[in-house]
């Protein structure tokens, strides 16, 4: 929600969220879904190591079936998030998952988001070795990055609808989504110019800049009816005063 109040207020800036499965799909999933729906103008960054590895490794959304958690002591028996399913059937318009491992393809993404405006959403598996790895007995930090070179399956453009992750099996990475969507800024501009007509005034356009015209003409263009005529007046000179003076 922060994220989501600083793009509506600050439209120039590039907003970017780096955040866990647990925050983002648990306990911030409302918010998650619909700044996707609305199609905010945010770079969102998803670390996911399967649970919830800073509050003591209780059972995520995202803990595949049968994985083990403090909470789930023999496994867990409820469904997880297919994350980047989730993410384009709320209308994310740039969908991609990669492993810690894939540095280069992971930068590459990064870019990519980065020149794209609306929700984009990246996935990045991580490994958690302190909790889920020795609650299911898998061995090291190093062990799971080479399980994360042996289990890996690049397939760009794959349907999303069938890249769940289930427990230790093979983890079906890429971009899976690049297309193009009106942003929630564009709606709102697009419909205020049609009910108000003269009297909107829109606020700058997305991208991490302002429009085309320099900053000083930005910022003038971009303000209120109110203080524009509060500048006017603080302009004209007073009732009794000299101007010549």
């Amino acid at each position: 929600p922060f994220a989501t109040g600083i793009k509506l207020g600050r439209p120039e800036l590039l907003v970017t969220v780096v955040s866990g499965d647990g925050d983002l799909v648990g306990i911030g999933g409302n918010h998650f879904i619909h700044a996707a729906r609305r199609n905010i103008d945010l770079l969102v960054v998803l670390v996911n190591n399967f649970i919830y590895g800073m509050t003591g490794g209780q059972n995520a959304p995202t803990t595949p079936l049968t994985a083990k958690s403090s909470t789930m002591p023999y496994g867990n028996y409820e469904q997880p998030f297919n994350l980047p399913h989730l993410a384009e059937s709320c209308g994310a318009v740039y969908v991609a998952r990669w492993t810690s491992l894939h540095v280069r393809r992971l930068t590459k993404s990064f870019k990519e988001a980065i020149a794209r405006r609306g929700f984009r959403f990246i996935e990045v598996i991580a490994p958690c070795s302190t909790l889920y790895a020795r609650l299911n007995k898998l061995g090291s930090g190093f062990s799971l990055m080479k399980f994360y070179h042996d289990s890996a399956v690049i397939r760009n453009g794959a349907d999303t609808r069938d890249v769940s992750i289930s427990f230790q099996d093979q983890i079906i990475c890429g971009k899976f989504v690049d297309r193009e969507r009106p942003t929630f800024s564009d709606m709102m501009r697009e419909h205020y110019r049609k009910v108000l007509g003269d009297k909107y005034v829109p606020m700058p356009p997305e991208g991490g800049m302002m429009h085309d015209t320099d900053a000083e003409d930005s910022g003038k263009a971009n303000k209120s009816p109110k203080a524009r005529k509060r500048e006017s007046a603080k302009a004209e000179p007073r009732k009794g005063d000299d101007a010549s003076e």
